[in-house]
């Protein structure tokens, strides 16, 4: 049973960037623990403003950017919630789970925590952001904002998380890290930071999601796809399950024999054998 570390750049993320993706992959996987290798693959896409993540965050409707992550190993989760200023929120969650002795942070608290483990000031917002949010607010003044942005951000655009799971030595990890998604209230949180939503990670496998966070919440969805690992195929699992959602939704997951992915629309993935 070979080692593997799956990534994926977000449902409705550009396939174009599989290629930079087994980069970020083959560049994080070491023989290190199953943790470590999800964690330094999300660094990277932290790190690669084309991501909704960290430096490539969104900015929310007053201009903030808040970002959530989680990182998760059997019995053991950690996740911070609206934090911001920081350059890797995963670290941050990381933290959590091991350096404290909470599984979530929010907010302003997050932000101290981060302070206090060592984690400088740093302004994520780019040119990018600024755009988005310059475009919107233009669009509001003259009235036409388009019909998704009118039903708050229940059809927003879902390039907007990115994740991994890992299987390294039969031990299992995955965590997770997003920008959000725009348009965005302050204070919205979605599947990322929550277990058994955008996360859950077993003695049996790992599994992580992306997409429209209200509906993979309130559906369990990570959950819901480790407790079916042992029915059948991996991928079959996922496909039914994603396969009921109406929104767009992804999964990528990892169990003890196999590893697979799905989405019900394009998504960016990368992968790593070792």
């Amino acid at each position: 049973m070979r080692n593997v570390l799956l990534i994926h750049g977000g449902v409705g993320s550009d396939p174009s960037f599989n290629g930079r993706l087994n980069g970020y992959a083959s560049m994080a996987s070491e023989e290190m623990s199953a943790l470590d290798n999800a964690v330094r693959a999300v660094i990277k896409m932290e790190d690669d403003p084309d991501f909704n993540a960290g430096t490539g965050s969104v900015p929310r409707i007053d201009g903030s950017i808040q970002m959530d992550a989680a990182v998760m190993i059997p019995g053991h989760f950690g996740s911070v919630i609206n934090i911001e200023r920081v350059k890797n929120p995963v670290l941050v969650a990381r933290d959590v789970m091991a350096k404290s002795p909470h599984i979530m942070m929010t907010g302003d608290g997050a932000i101290k925590f981060a302070r206090l483990m060592g984690y400088p000031d740093y302004d994520p917002m780019t040119d990018k952001a600024r755009n988005l949010l310059k475009k919107f607010e233009e669009d509001a003044e003259k009235n036409e904002i388009p019909d998704k942005f009118k039903i708050y951000f229940k059809y927003v655009q879902t390039h907007d998380t990115v994740g991994a799971v890992a299987r390294v030595e039969g031990e299992f990890a995955g965590a997770v890290s997003t920008g959000g998604s725009f348009p965005m209230l302050r204070g919205r949180v979605g599947d990322s930071p929550i277990p058994g939503a955008g996360i859950y990670v077993g003695e049996n496998g790992a599994v992580v999601a992306t997409g429209v966070g209200e509906e993979i919440a309130k559906n369990v969805l990570s959950f819901r796809i480790y407790s079916r690992i042992g029915d059948g195929r991996l991928h079959d699992i996922i496909k039914e399950e994603v396969d009921r959602f109406t929104v767009p939704v992804g999964i990528i997951a990892v169990d003890e024999k196999e590893y697979a992915y799905y989405a019900n629309k394009p998504m960016a993935v990368g992968l790593k054998e070792f």
